[in-house]
C-alpha cells in the first residue's frame, strides 16, 4: 500500500485533468469546477485516511465533489428563496438629485449672515428649540426668531419656494 503523501502526489499528477473535467461537468464553469476539485481534495485529505491507491483516492474525491456541489446548490436555493425578503423592494433615489440638492443648499447657506447661519444650524441641524438656540447664542427668543425668519426667506429665494419646505416660526407683531 502506498503512503499518504505518495497517493496525494500521484492523484494530482494522474487524475487532476479528469477531476477538473468532472468539476466542469458538475458546475458548468471551469473556475467553479477547479475550485470544487480543490475543496474536495482538501476535504478528503485533511484527515489521514487509509486510501490504498490512486484509483480509490480519485473515487473519494469524486464523491466529495458531488456532495460539496449538491450541498452548495441546496444552500443557494435556500438563499434565493430567502433573499427577496431581505432586499428593499423600492428602487433608490437618483444620487444626482441628492447631490444637486446638497449643492443648492450649500450655495444658499453662503447668502446668510453668520448669525443667521448659526441660528439655522442650531435649530434645524442640531434640532434645538428656539429658547435653546437663544440660550446657546446668548440672545433673546425674538431675536432668534427674526434670524430664523430672515434666513428661511433668503434660503427660499435661492433654492426656490417649491423645493423649500421647512416649518415656519410665527413672528407675532404686538400692537402697542
Amino acid at each position: 500500500m502506498a503512503g499518504f503523501d505518495e497517493v496525494l502526489g500521484e492523484l494530482l499528477d494522474a487524475a487532476a485533468p479528469r477531476l477538473a473535467t468532472y468539476g466542469y461537468l458538475l458546475t458548468g464553469s471551469q473556475h467553479a469546477g477547479e475550485d470544487l476539485v480543490q475543496d474536495a481534495i482538501v476535504k478528503v485529505f485533511v484527515r489521514r485516511r487509509r486510501i490504498p491507491n490512486v484509483r480509490a483516492a480519485e473515487g473519494y474525491v469524486r464523491a466529495a465533489m458531488r456532495t460539496l456541489h449538491i450541498d452548495a446548490m441546496r444552500r443557494e436555493g435556500l438563499w434565493r428563496r430567502a433573499m427577496p425578503g431581505q432586499v428593499a423592494t423600492t428602487a433608490g433615489d437618483d444620487p444626482a438629485d441628492a447631490v444637486a440638492a446638497q449643492d443648492a443648499m450649500g450655495r444658499a447657506l453662503v447668502t446668510l449672515s453668520p448669525q443667521e447661519r448659526v441660528a439655522v444650524v442650531l435649530r434645524y441641524f442640531d434640532d434645538l428649540t428656539v429658547p435653546a438656540v437663544a440660550a446657546a447664542m446668548g440672545l433673546a427668543d425674538g431675536t432668534v426668531k427674526r434670524y430664523l425668519s430672515n434666513a428661511l426667506d433668503k434660503l427660499a429665494a435661492v433654492i426656490g419656494n417649491e423645493d423649500f419646505d421647512v416649518e415656519r416660526i410665527a413672528v407675532i407683531e404686538r400692537g402697542e
